[in-house]
């Protein structure tokens, strides 16, 4: 099956570059939150450091939703979906390649530029690298938790209204984690909240292809 799951994979990236630049708006997005946080609190940066954590992480969640309501409902709205169901990949598989096209459309590039927005707080090293990894562990969670949203959104008019107030209290941990990896790098203590991370990804990224599956699956139906 790996050639059907490269190929859907492939095909949504395609899609999300054709779609209106969505990779992009979520880049001046992230961009956009945080420059103007510096500007609006001032020059101390020392508050700056302390607090870039948790507004780059807020900033790179808001960011990766701006794409997420088009995740099925292209598909959902032109029959595709319908075709894909009757592929040899598994409603699951297919949750799972979708989940991958947002991350690296969306969540990759994100990661890949907090390290340049995080000198705009003066984040010293550690700190950036913190923010980094935690990143890197962290989006494909958001992927992961909004692939469900948009899964339970799918027939739903207006749904990428509701879909923000699906998803971010569910990723709260995530958040919560990934500031606490940064202010614990920046006060030389031991990141467990890296771990804690960790394990919030892997559980959300194992149960979402299910989860979003069975939504599928209930919309298709209908």
């Amino acid at each position: 099956m790996s050639g059907p799951f490269v190929s859907l994979v492939m095909r949504d990236l395609r899609l999300a570059s054709r779609s209106g630049g969505s990779a992009a708006l979520a880049l001046a997005f992230f961009a956009l939150v945080a420059t103007l946080v510096p500007l609006g609190v001032g020059a101390n940066l020392n508050l700056l450091a302390r607090i870039a954590g948790g507004v780059l992480w807020v900033g790179a969640v808001l960011a990766a939703l701006l794409s997420l309501d088009r995740l099925y409902q292209g598909d959902f709205d032109d029959g595709s979906l319908d075709l894909i169901a009757l592929s040899p990949l598994s409603l699951e598989q297919v949750a799972l390649a979708k989940l991958l096209a947002h991350w690296f459309s969306t969540g990759l590039p994100l990661t890949l530029l907090s390290p340049l927005l995080a000198l705009l707080f003066g984040l010293p090293g550690p700190g950036t690298w913190a923010l980094f990894v935690s990143l890197l562990i962290g989006t494909p969670a958001v992927s992961a938790v909004g692939a469900i949203g948009a899964s339970l959104t799918l027939s739903l008019k207006r749904g990428g209204l509701i879909l923000p107030l699906i998803i971010l209290p569910l990723l709260a941990p995530a958040v919560i984690f990934g500031a606490g990896a940064v202010t614990a790098a920046l006060d030389h203590l031991p990141n467990g909240a890296l771990g804690l991370l960790s394990a919030f990804a892997a559980a959300a990224v194992l149960l979402s292809p299910f989860a979003a599956a069975a939504c599928v699956r209930l919309n298709l139906a209908g």
